[in-house]
């Protein structure tokens, strides 16, 4: 419903009460403001009750309020300046304890995420990955983080791991060069979406490879190029993207994939703690 939810309203029109057209009217004329607005503020606006608002969402075929909010802002996330970002969370904040506020709102998307994230399609990501010949990386601008963490606990499951750096759409392009048939690219994108992380998704499909989003929604273009794809929401607060769930459901891909690859790790730490111990890397304690 979230693709059609302007049409919806359009289309219900004649059978809305009065003080329910008039919640219409404003979302249609100035959705991208109501897709942030709190049922108390849109109520206030289109000058009706805030009960009158939720029956409105109720109306339309939603469960609540804030279905039908989550729905208007998949149209228009990916569109938003960061100056209007940070004007639309301005409804959402509690300045008197801006710390709660944005932790609850993190653990609201993990507990959204948990109830969403399709499971089987995360197995066949996790067999896509043990199985690829080698794999690629890719994650631009906040996305970066999240290649980087990925990239840092994959290069102890596998050795066949490359996470390409993204200092310029040219070197990217350098770095993918090689991709081919039985190769994975994971592509990581999250509003706004980043056209060198598209670009760079069109050439691997070009040459072959396999692509697995990790991505927002199925309204995302990264997800159309995808062969497999993890859904999960970056929450947008003020000029920040939380990566929140993202990041969780990243550490759920490294469990998973490491309990397939368990010899390999068995191996790969043992070593390790062999030249941690030579080294003396994390230094003694005192007891030691």
């Amino acid at each position: 419903m979230s693709k059609s939810v302007l049409q919806t309203i359009q289309s219900r029109m004649d059978s809305l009460s009065k003080g329910q057209k008039r919640i219409a009217t404003y979302i249609l004329e100035n959705y991208d403001k109501a897709a942030f607005m709190t049922a108390n503020k849109l109520g206030k606006t289109a000058q009706v009750s805030e009960s009158t608002v939720v029956r409105f969402a109720t109306e339309l075929g939603y469960d609540g309020y804030p279905t039908m909010q989550k729905a208007l802002q998949e149209i228009i996330r990916g569109k938003l300046t960061s100056i209007q970002r940070i004007q639309a969370s301005d409804d959402q904040m509690n300045d008197t304890d801006i710390l709660g506020t944005v932790m609850q709102r993190d653990m609201n998307s993990i507990h959204t995420a948990i109830e969403q994230v399709d499971r089987s399609e995360f197995n066949r990501v996790v067999d896509k990955l043990v199985q690829a010949e080698h794999i690629y990386l890719l994650g631009v601008r906040s996305s970066s983080f999240l290649a980087g963490y990925l990239n840092f606990y994959f290069h102890l499951i596998f050795q066949n791991v490359t996470l390409v750096q993204n200092f310029s759409a040219g070197e990217i392009f350098e770095q993918l060069v090689r991709i081919g048939p039985k190769d994975v690219l994971v592509g990581i994108s999250f509003p706004r979406y980043s056209k060198m992380t598209l670009n760079a998704v069109h050439f691997a499909r070009d040459r072959g490879a396999e692509v697995i989003a990790i991505t927002d929604s199925r309204m995302s273009p990264l997800y159309q190029l995808a062969s497999a794809s993890l859904l999960v929401r970056s929450d947008m607060i003020s000029m920040v993207d939380s990566m929140a769930a993202p990041l969780s459901l990243l550490n759920a891909l490294i469990v998973a994939v490491g309990r397939q690859k368990k010899e390999d790790i068995s191996h790969t730490y043992a070593e390790l703690e062999q030249v941690w111990s030579r080294y003396n890397i994390f230094g003694k304690t005192e007891d030691e």
